[in-house]
């Protein structure tokens, strides 16, 4: 499965943005998927993830009742709705799914062996 991760740019502080990760290939009803995010200088973390049919989701306490993930198995698209953005949210968001993904696993990158090139956000004080 390919993925194409769309949706990032500039925002102030207090602002949303809603970012959508777009499979192409096989079925991507398949495949959990997850948003990671990598801010400049630290380490690729974990933002969140949803099962395949969509029951399931896992959010980091960091976005917790700020963003929300969901998807679309029609559209094969997942998106991170991401309200109430703070600078700290700044980062490249990559998107990745697995067909072997369940929620105790969702959250550890090293499980994903399908990634998108990443789409930058960018939140100004």
């Amino acid at each position: 499965v390919q993925l194409q991760a769309s949706g990032g740019g500039l925002v102030q502080a207090g602002g949303s943005l809603k970012l959508s990760c777009t499979a192409s290939g096989r079925t991507f009803s398949s495949y959990a998927t997850g948003w990671f995010r990598q801010a400049p200088g630290k380490e690729r973390e974990f933002v969140a993830g949803i099962t395949r049919s969509g029951g399931g989701r896992l959010h980091a306490d960091s976005v917790k009742g700020r963003f929300t993930i969901s998807r679309d198995n029609a559209k094969k698209t997942v998106y991170l709705q991401m309200n109430s953005l703070k600078p700290e949210d700044t980062a490249v968001y990559y998107c990745a799914a697995d067909p072997r993904i369940i929620t105790s696993s969702m959250s550890r990158s090293g499980e994903y062996d399908y990634w998108g090139q990443g789409t930058l956000v960018t939140v100004s004080s």
